[in-house]
């Protein structure tokens, strides 16, 4: 039986119990994928990334597990490994590079712990969304999505992973939202998306750029507390429907508040699209894993 270092960090947050939990194995040699995916399980955050020596020109490999499979991009899990090794002096500030499973990615921390990823290159397709529906599966009132639908379309942005992104007219509509999740699992699929972003301009904090809610329970997780991913492909989005008559160089999009986990993630878009934030630790342990010829059982 092998024991494995395992983490929870708390990403796109300066302080533990906040944003958005991401579990880690910084050395995860030897794990077979379902091990890994048992080990994601077992640690029970929305997503756990596994680190390992890259075979090719990357400085590592990434790949990425929710409890009940591998994803291929997750910014937040991205982020907590890059300011988990820049703690541990295991990457200096600068720039790097980790080979995901949609490519290698360029990223960077810098000196005071901030890490960002460059995302993958943006695609983004307007839709011509089923108000009714949407408003049903999100628990909003279609109007809060046709008010703001009339000068900002509904899309599925990528930038790694596809999202449905609804832009929702008020702050107060978005926070009461009851989603059904099945309803909101069959919208996703049925635009080719991992899960439903919506979001407002309407914010807690007047320096951010908008507040969001992202739900994806195809995937396995039914409200992400702060979604880097979806984040980017949001700032992507924004560029593409011109959403602003000039972008802005930096902007901060809040999430996790409505279910108390507050955070704050980073965008930038300009040739690419990077994403960033910081990242505490707020559990650091070992678990043991048992071999394929043992059994299923792990042990903390």
């Amino acid at each position: 039986m092998d024991t494995y270092r395992t983490l929870l960090i708390d990403a796109f947050a300066a302080e533990p119990l906040a944003g958005n939990a991401a579990g880690l194995v910084p050395d995860a040699d030897g794990l077979t994928d379902d091990r890994m995916r048992a080990v994601a399980r077992e640690l029970g955050a929305s997503e756990t990334a596994f680190l390992t020596p890259d075979a090719d020109d990357a400085d590592r490999r990434i790949r990425y597990f929710t409890p009940t499979q591998e994803v291929d991009l997750c910014g937040h899990a991205t982020v907590a490994a890059l300011a988990f090794l820049h703690e541990e002096g295991a990457l200096d500030a600068g720039e790097g590079s980790l080979r995901t499973n949609v490519g290698v990615l360029d990223v960077a921390v810098t000196d005071d712990g901030v890490a960002w990823m460059t995302q993958d290159d943006p695609s983004v397709e307007t839709v011509d969304l089923d108000y009714d529906r949407a408003g049903e599966a999100l628990g909003i009132d279609p109007a809060a999505l046709r008010d703001v639908g009339a000068d900002l379309p509904a899309a599925v942005a990528s930038t790694g992973l596809p999202f449905l992104t609804v832009p929702v007219n008020f702050l107060e509509h978005l926070g009461n939202a009851d989603p059904d999740m099945d309803a909101l699992d069959a919208l996703a699929a049925d635009h080719g998306a991992t899960g439903v972003y919506a979001f407002t301009f309407d914010t807690l904090d007047a320096d951010s750029t908008l507040h969001a809610r992202m739900f994806a329970p195809g995937a396995g997780v039914p409200e992400d507390p702060v979604t880097g991913t979806a984040s980017g492909a949001c700032g992507a989005y924004l560029r593409a429907v011109d959403a602003f008559d000039d972008l802005p160089d930096e902007m901060r999009f809040e999430q996790g508040h409505f279910v108390d986990r507050p955070g704050l993630v980073r965008v930038r878009v300009d040739e690419d699209v990077r994403v960033g934030g910081r990242a505490v630790t707020a559990l650091d342990g070992s678990l043991a894993v048992p071999s394929t010829d043992d059994d299923d059982i792990l042990e903390a």
